[in-house]
């Protein structure tokens, strides 16, 4: 700043900043710490607190509940990552090119992403009526008897995948999007001259200089991914018999109905080095595949 010491920029950085950083630590970082305290501990959010060291975490280890829930986040995982991806960006493509009515195609597609959770859950489920749902109906028009849907085990968990990547296109279309439009055409003028084919381009062209926004959109969603609560505690509560129950529901059990908060938080934090450990993965392959 203009006529003033370096003592006194320091000052008014620090007054400027306080706010956020008060916020910071009261709404993030004194949480953060407390659950890592409460994970060592047996509380029920009324009596005392109860230090047990890791028993917490080793009964996690000898959980069944624990291990069905991580192993259907994974299923929810291998499902909705492909299919989030491979969408958004045929979407982006599309809507890249000069068509008619572009603006109009955008916000269609964009318009599940603002739509509550709550509401998109109610519609799908209703959907997924095996009975009078629209998709077993017009899954019998053409001779197709529609499956249970969300009242069979096989298929809940699918129902559950389908209904949050058709929400979630929009927003991984939107950053694709972002990316296509900062390619220079030069790299497509150059390639029609040499006679690349539209596949070449897109191969040689187009992925390779997407990347740097498909690693964004790939850690955005894979984080997104882990945390999946909201349409599973609304079309199907964790049923058919724990069929869809993921860690983030079985953290939500175990603090506000079982009232086992330190056992709740040694799971947050046991999904926090997931997320961790497959976010730094990804960063490292990023890294390897720059250089």
């Amino acid at each position: 700043m203009v006529g003033m010491t370096k003592k006194n920029t320091f000052f008014w950085l620090g007054v400027f900043l306080l706010p956020n950083l008060l916020g910071f630590l009261i709404f993030i970082g004194v949480p953060i710490v407390s659950s890592l305290v409460i994970s060592f501990t047996d509380w029920d959010l009324l009596g005392s607190m109860e230090f047990t060291g890791i028993d917490n975490y080793i009964r996690l280890a000898n959980d069944p509940e624990f291990w069905i829930s991580f192993r259907n986040t994974f299923f929810f995982i291998f499902g909705y990552l492909p299919l989030v991806m491979i969408f958004g960006l045929g979407c982006a493509l599309l809507l890249n090119k000069k068509i008619r009515f572009r603006a109009f195609f955008r916000a269609t597609y964009f318009l599940p992403v603002i739509t509550s959770w709550v509401a998109v859950s109610l519609v799908w489920k209703w959907l997924y009526n095996p009975k009078f749902g629209l998709i077993n109906y017009m899954l019998s028009v053409i001779g197709i008897d529609g499956p249970q849907w969300l009242n069979d085990p096989d298929t809940a968990m699918i129902g559950i995948i389908i209904t949050s990547a058709w929400k979630d296109i929009g927003f991984v279309m939107v950053l694709f999007l972002g990316g296509l439009q900062n390619i220079s055409p030069s790299y497509y003028e150059a390639a029609a001259m040499d006679g690349a084919s539209k596949f070449r381009e897109f191969w040689s062209i187009t992925l390779p200089l997407l990347a740097p926004t498909t690693f964004f959109v790939t850690i955005i969603s894979l984080i997104n991914s882990f945390q999946v609560f909201d349409q599973v505690m609304i079309m199907t509560g964790g049923g058919p018999g724990g069929s869809t129950v993921v860690m983030v529901q079985n953290i939500y059990n175990h603090a506000f109905r079982y009232y086992e908060m330190g056992y709740a938080s040694a799971m947050s934090w046991v999904l926090f080095i997931v997320i961790f450990i497959f976010t730094y993965i990804q960063m490292k392959v990023q890294d390897k595949g720059a250089n």
